[in-house]
């Protein structure tokens, strides 16, 4: 029984990985997600993030964030611009700052969900571009300031003001979608047998939640 959930997880987690793989594809390749002038790309592959942290917990959302970290890794830009300068940091902090989103996400959800499951979702789907965001900043800042240096402090400057620009659009995004990670987690986790790591059968937030809706 143990080894079939640990299954049925490892194949939902597997899944929603090959979504970020797919989304943050689209977000490095395709014209209609660059803003100004490809300085700022939209990508959706935070939401499979989220929704794998709620469902398998810190460490679902772990494992998929650093998945994310390693296609922006293979990025062209992360190639032709961090990469070169210093390789170990720049693995690191890819790695570093989308596994801690998605495993504050779950944690956030699993102290929360008990109490409120709809804030929980929300907490959670907003958790992850605020913290992917914050350690990138503070690291470009520790490792890439140099980068700009010989541009002056009002280049890096402005690479940090587009950083910023793209987190307010993830916020966005993550913001408005909100409602539609909820309905997926709660379709999924009442109909589904997903091995998701919480007791949907024991609590009756899911219900409320419904009812909410």
């Amino acid at each position: 029984m143990k080894n079939s959930l640990q299954i049925k997880r490892l194949v939902g987690i597997a899944s929603l990985a090959a979504v970020v793989i797919v989304l943050q594809l689209i977000a490095t390749y395709l014209p209609f997600t660059k803003l100004f002038g490809g300085t700022i790309s939209i990508t959706l592959a935070l939401i499979p993030i989220v929704v794998g942290a709620i469902l398998y917990g810190p460490a679902g959302g772990a494992i998929l964030g650093a998945v994310m970290g390693v296609m922006v890794i293979v990025d062209p830009s992360t190639l032709g611009v961090f990469m070169p300068h210093n390789p170990a940091a720049t693995i690191i902090l890819c790695l570093l700052k989308s596994s801690a989103a998605g495993a504050v996400a779950g944690l956030l959800f699993r102290v929360l969900y008990k109490k409120n499951f709809i804030v929980a979702v929300i907490l959670a789907a907003i958790s992850v571009p605020i913290i992917n965001t914050t350690l990138f900043t503070i690291g470009a800042v520790l490792f890439f300031s140099d980068i700009y240096g010989a541009q002056g402090f009002s280049a890096f400057g402005v690479i940090i003001g587009l950083i910023w620009v793209n987190f307010l659009i993830e916020m966005a995004v993550n913001s408005i979608l909100s409602p539609a990670v909820l309905h997926i987690v709660r379709v999924a986790s009442r109909n589904y047998n997903i091995g998701c790591t919480f007791d949907i059968e024991e609590d009756e937030v899911l219900e409320e939640a419904k009812e909410e809706i």
